[in-house]
C-alpha cells in the first residue's frame, strides 16, 4: 500500500478559467447550487408525489401507515420483515407530533372511520399518506444536504462536491425513497455517512479521531437496525477505507505519549460497559427458541452467530492493518477498537425505545432474515453443502449487473450508471498518470458498488434497492473529477456535462412520474392487505378472515 502511494502526487488544484466547464455547471455558487438542488427535489415532489392518490404506492405506504397507526393505539407493531423499525418509530412520533399542532386527525387506527364510510376513509388515509410522503420528502433532504456537507470535506474542489449532490440528488434512488415510506433510504444512508465519515478522517488525524470511529460504527448499527441489508454495505467498509490513508493520516502527539494510555484504557472501559448494557440484546439476538420461532435457518454448521464474528473479526483485522499502513500508535489503534464497539453497542440501544423480540432477531442475523424471504433457489443454493451452486448464481447475478450498468443492454430507471461510463476512464487515466493509490480507492468503491448490487440482482434489483450502490459510484466518480480536475478545460467536458444532467433529470424522474400517471385500481393490495393489515379493512377489499 505504501508503495502505491509513493508515486501519488498531491498537485495542488489547478487554477482554472472561468469559462471552464465546472464553473458553467455550477454557476450558482455552493449555497445558491445546494438550495437549488434542494428546491428542485421539493418542486418534483409536489409535481409527482404529494397528490398522487393515497394508494398508488401501498407497498411499503401502507404497512408503515397501518404500523404506525396502530403503535400509536397502543398495540404492538405488526411488521417484522425488514424490519423497518426506525421508519415505523419516525412516522409514529411525526404522527404525534402532527395531531398535537392539529395538522393530523387520522394519527391512530381508531381514528380511521369504518371502510363502510368510503369518503370519510377516503380522506383520512389521504391525510396519513400525505403525512408520511412529507415525512420522506423531508428525511430525503436532510440526506442529500449531509452527503453535500461529508463530499465537501472529502474532495478539494467545492465544484466537484455541488456536482457530485446534484448525481445524488437525481438518483433512482432518492426520486423513490424521497416520496414512499419504505425502509432503504433510512438503511443505507447512516452507513454511507459512516463510510464519508471513515474518509475524512483516515486522510486526516486527530486527537479526536477515535470518537469519529464510534459515531462510524454507531450509523452502521443504526442502519442495519433498519434494515438488513445494510449488511452487505457495512462488511465492505473495512477493506474500502484501507487505500484512503495518507502521509497526514500518522497519528497526532497526543496519541504518541504514555499518558495516551490511560485514554485508551478508559475507551476499553466505555466499550466493557456499553457491551453490559447491550449483552441482554444479544443474548436475545441468539436465543434458538426465538430463532426457531421465527422459522430462520442457520447459514453455516447449523448453528448461529459464525458470520457476524467474522465480520467484527474482519473490522478488527482492517483496523490493525489500517495502522500498520499509514502508521497510526498503538494506542490510537486500541481506543479506536473500543470506540466502535462502544458506538455499536450504544447504537443497540436504540432497540429498546419500542422493544420488540422479533427486532432483535432479525437485526442480529441479517443474512438469515434476508434468506427467509428469497426464493427457493436462493435459498438453497445458500444452504447447499456445496458451494458450486452459490458461486454460479453469482456468476450470473455479475453478468446481469453489468448488463444493467451498460444500460443498452438492460434499461432502468438509474442515471447513475452512465457515470460509470465515464468513471472507467477515469481509473485508466489515473493509474497513467502515477495516481495508483487513487485509482485503488475508486476501483475498490466501484467493485463494492458491483458486488452489491450482484447479490441485489435475485431481488430483481428493484429502484429501490439503487440507494446503496448509487452514493459509491458518486463517490467514486468524485474523487476521480477532484485529482483529474483539468478536464473541466476539455472541449467536450460541458456537451458531456450538461448530457449527464439531462438524462439523470430525464431517466431519474421516469418512476416518479410512471406512478404519479397510473390509472390503476388498488385491488392488487387486497392479496396482502389481510396479512400485513389485519385490524384495517379496505374498501374495495372483502373483508378480512383474521
Amino acid at each position: 500500500m505504501t508503495q502505491l502511494a509513493a508515486p501519488a502526487r498531491a498537485a495542488a488544484p489547478q487554477s482554472l478559467s472561468p469559462q471552464t466547464a465546472l464553473d458553467r455547471l455550477t454557476m450558482f455558487g455552493w449555497r445558491g447550487g445546494l438550495a437549488a438542488i434542494l428546491a428542485g427535489l421539493v418542486l418534483s415532489f409536489v409535481l409527482f408525489g404529494y397528490w398522487v392518490v393515497y394508494f398508488r404506492n401501498a407497498d411499503m405506504d401502507f404497512m408503515v401507515i397501518y404500523n404506525a397507526l396502530v403503535m400509536n393505539d397502543g398495540k404492538p407493531q405488526a411488521f417484522f420483515d425488514h424490519p423497518a423499525y426506525l421508519t415505523i418509530l419516525s412516522l409514529k412520533s411525526w404522527f404525534r407530533l402532527l395531531h398535537a399542532g392539529g395538522l393530523l386527525k387520522a394519527w391512530t387506527l381508531s381514528a380511521i372511520p369504518p371502510a363502510s364510510d368510503v369518503a370519510a376513509f377516503d380522506a383520512a388515509m389521504t391525510g396519513a399518506v400525505r403525512a408520511g410522503r412529507v415525512l420522506a420528502l423531508l428525511i430525503a433532504l436532510a440526506c442529500v444536504a449531509i452527503f453535500a456537507f461529508l463530499t465537501r470535506l472529502i474532495v478539494r474542489d467545492w465544484r466537484v462536491a455541488l456536482l457530485a449532490t446534484l448525481a445524488f440528488a437525481l438518483s433512482g434512488g432518492v426520486a423513490v425513497h424521497s416520496r414512499i415510506l419504505r425502509s432503504e433510504l433510512i438503511a443505507a444512508m447512516p452507513v454511507i455517512f459512516a463510510l464519508m465519515i471513515l474518509i475524512v478522517m483516515s486522510r486526516r488525524a486527530s486527537a479526536l479521531r477515535p470518537f469519529a470511529l464510534a459515531l462510524a460504527a454507531a450509523l452502521c448499527v443504526i442502519g442495519l437496525e433498519n434494515k438488513v441489508q445494510a449488511i452487505l454495505l457495512i462488511g465492505a467498509l473495512p477493506v474500502l477505507i484501507l487505500p484512503f490513508g495518507s502521509k497526514a493520516s500518522r497519528s497526532v502527539a497526543f496519541w504518541d505519549q504514555r499518558s495516551a494510555w490511560v485514554t485508551a484504557f478508559v475507551a476499553m472501559s466505555a466499550a466493557a460497559a456499553a457491551v453490559w448494557m447491550a449483552f441482554p440484546l444479544v443474548t436475545v439476538g441468539f436465543d434458538r427458541a426465538l430463532l426457531d420461532a421465527a422459522q430462520l435457518r442457520p447459514i453455516l454448521f447449523n448453528s448461529f452467530g459464525h458470520y457476524q464474528a467474522a465480520i467484527m473479526l474482519l473490522i478488527l483485522s482492517c483496523m490493525i492493518i489500517y495502522a500498520r499502513i499509514w502508521r497510526i500508535s498503538a494506542a490510537e489503534t486500541v481506543a479506536s477498537m473500543a470506540a466502535v464497539i462502544a458506538g455499536a453497542a450504544l447504537a443497540l440501544m436504540l432497540l429498546d425505545v419500542d422493544y420488540d423480540s422479533r427486532n432483535v432477531i432479525a437485526i442480529f442475523n441479517p443474512l438469515e432474515k434476508m434468506l427467509a424471504f428469497a426464493d427457493a433457489s436462493t435459498s438453497d443454493a445458500a444452504h447447499a453443502a456445496s458451494p458450486g451452486a452459490a458461486l454460479l448464481m453469482l456468476l450470473q447475478g455479475l453478468g446481469s449487473v453489468l448488463a444493467r450498468y451498460t444500460f443498452v443492454l438492460h434499461s432502468s430507471a438509474r442515471p447513475t450508471v452512465f457515470l460509470t461510463w465515464l468513471i472507467v476512464p477515469g481509473l485508466v487515466v489515473a493509474w497513467r498518470r502515477g495516481e495508483r493509490l487513487l485509482a485503488l480507492q475508486a476501483l475498490l468503491l466501484l467493485l463494492a458498488a458491483i458486488g452489491i448490487d450482484t447479490l441485489g440482482v435475485r431481488r430483481g434489483l428493484k429502484t429501490e434497492y439503487f440507494i446503496f450502490t448509487d452514493p459509491l459510484i458518486i463517490l467514486t466518480g468524485a474523487i476521480l473529477l477532484d485529482r483529474i480536475i483539468e478536464i473541466g478545460s476539455h472541449r467536450f467536458a460541458l456537451p458531456i456535462g450538461y448530457a449527464l444532467i439531462a438524462l439523470h433529470i430525464a431517466i431519474g424522474q421516469a418512476e416518479p412520474v410512471k406512478y404519479a400517471t397510473k390509472r390503476t385500481g388498488p385491488e392488487s393490495i387486497c392479496e396482502w392487505h389481510g396479512y400485513y393489515m389485519p385490524l384495517l379493512q379496505l374498501p374495495w377489499c372483502p373483508p378480512s378472515k383474521t
